[in-house]
């Protein structure tokens, strides 16, 4: 039996292999017992994030809980592997080199502030993944990424960029709201 935290990244590859008609000989890990696991049919927000060589390879995920965790899981995977419009898809040949891992996401709540200065000072860095809004941009940043961008200057700069506004932008109409994750890593 799976625990937890094996299956969600394994779930997650073997809906890639699925996708890449890649599934190995034997048909894979075995996953008994996760179908009808009572948690992995709570309604949950996930992303699914890859790997090659610690550089990013895709990540696809939602913010809002809205379907199984389990469809959650497989369907952000196949989108990971094939949909994310920052690289080519995955071909079969490159997933024994793709390290997995899954966030399971907290359900996002409003971050108050007065100021850009006030909202910097409210972020947890290494805690929160941010949503930024403003009109119909939107962008979020995983808490994982406090890895890359530690100061939160630099990673609400580069938020408000990935949500095509300049990096200084700052309008009193503009919204965050932040969430927390449990990530869960492959195992060798």
């Amino acid at each position: 039996m799976f625990t937890e935290r094996q299956a969600l990244p394994a779930l997650a590859r073997t809906a890639i292999e699925v996708a890449l008609d890649a599934r190995p000989a034997g048909g894979g890990p075995q996953l008994a017992g996760t179908d009808d696991a009572d948690w992995l049919q709570v309604k949950a927000a996930s992303f699914v994030t890859l790997t090659q060589q610690g550089q990013l390879r895709g990540c696809m995920g939602t913010l809002a809980a809205h379907r199984p965790l389990i469809e959650d899981v497989q369907h952000n995977a196949v989108s990971a592997a094939l949909h994310d419009p920052r690289f080519a898809p995955l071909n079969a040949a490159e997933l024994c080199r793709t390290a997995v891992e899954v966030s399971v996401l907290s359900a996002p709540e409003a971050l108050p502030f007065d100021c850009e200065a006030d909202a910097l000072a409210r972020l947890r860095p290494g805690v929160d993944g941010i949503v930024l809004e403003y009109g119909r941009l939107r962008s979020t940043f995983l808490p994982q990424v406090w890895e890359q961008l530690p100061r939160a200057s630099d990673f609400l700069f580069q938020l408000k960029r990935k949500a095509g506004l300049p990096g200084d932008f700052w309008h009193d109409s503009l919204r965050l709201q932040r969430y927390t994750v449990d990530k869960y890593l492959e195992t060798a």
